[in-house]
């Protein structure tokens, strides 16, 4: 969770001591402000900071994660050093590579909506001449593709369907962000077209890596998805003003905050205990009492946090409730390696 200061310093505190705090307060700004966090308006003057910051690491865990979800969805996969480097070989296409390329793509697409939202993220600033973020984009596609390549050659597939996958999401994320299509116009389409990148594309592709993916799997971690629809919208609370400026559709914008919130925590918890009741259809009845266990948290910071308040307490909502999320796609991975789905 992140730290919390206050937004009003008492009046008698010396020159001294705040010479003492503002270091920290300026250091915590600084470090959300690289993750790719929102409400850390700092100046940044390197570079590769400012690259760092346009990638957007705080994303890329849950694609890493997928990956994890996905191995252990498989039933093959052993630890074994060769295992692990593939791993995390995977993980390194799936998360600062192609979420990398994502993100700067779609901050490009987005610079005239951060201008209103989010003025002080790298391309609408300045920082980043867009010449600069076009080569970046181009050299994260290329080396992800590349990694993806590498996996296939070194585990045998003839189908190349690491490849596949890397390219089906690099070409999603361009019609999600880019027009004309630009999906994250439509708040439904584009809420879906997200989760689905979060949960389905990198579960996918740990699954492919160490078995054999399947239209079971496949189903599966699409229904999931819908789970990650509700996660999605709750990304879209930072950006209402500019949404509503400029047309985007987002479920905010055309229900409203509240109904919006409500709609998101409801597809966060319906569709995880529906995969509990999957599991549940396959014998696998121990993961999906566990997974429902993992619900009754997330439905109390939801009603502690986020149906109060979404857009001042998203980030602390999804801080103290995601992790029983991703927590409970591990559970699910493993239960359907367990039951040779």
């Amino acid at each position: 969770m992140p730290s919390e200061t206050p937004d009003i310093l008492p009046t008698d505190v010396s020159p001294e001591i705040l010479s003492d705090i503002s270091p920290d307060i300026s250091s915590q700004a600084r470090t959300r402000q690289i993750l790719g966090m929102k409400g850390a308006d700092v100046k940044e003057s390197s570079i590769w900071k400012i690259r760092l910051q346009l990638m957007k690491p705080i994303t890329w865990i849950p694609l890493m994660w997928g990956v994890i979800c996905g191995a252990a969805s498989s039933g093959e996969y052993t630890w074994t050093t060769t295992n692990v480097l593939l791993s995390l070989l995977c993980m390194l296409m799936s998360g600062p590579l192609l979420t990398g390329y994502t993100q700067i793509l779609n901050d490009y697409y987005d610079r005239e909506i951060d201008a209103i939202n989010e003025p002080y993220r790298p391309i609408p600033s300045g920082a980043m001449p867009l010449n600069q973020a076009i080569i970046q984009i181009w050299i994260l596609l290329i080396a992800g593709i590349g990694v993806a390549v590498t996996l296939d050659l070194g585990v045998g597939h003839e189908d190349f369907i690491i490849t596949k996958l890397a390219i089906g999401g690099a070409f999603l994320a361009y019609i999600y962000s880019a027009p004309p299509l630009k999906l994250k116009q439509n708040g439904w389409l584009g809420s879906y077209a997200l989760g689905a990148s979060y949960i389905s594309l990198p579960w996918w592709a740990g699954h492919a890596l160490f078995g054999t993916l399947n239209w079971q799997v496949v189903a599966v971690t699409m229904f999931y998805s819908l789970a990650g629809l509700g996660i999605a919208v709750v990304n879209d609370f930072k950006s209402v003003e500019g949404d509503r400026a400029l047309g985007l559709k987002s479920l905010p914008v055309m229900f409203g905050v509240d109904k919006a919130a409500l709609i998101s925590a409801v597809m966060i918890d319906v569709f995880q205990i529906g995969i509990a009741v999957y599991l549940l259809l396959v014998g696998e009845k121990l993961y999906a009492s566990i997974l429902v266990l993992l619900v009754i948290p997330q439905i109390t910071f939801q009603d502690m946090y986020y149906l109060r308040n979404p857009l001042e307490n998203d980030v602390k909502y999804q801080a103290s409730a995601q992790p029983f999320l991703v927590i409970g796609m591990l559970v699910a991975g493993i239960a359907m390696g367990h039951a040779g789905i």
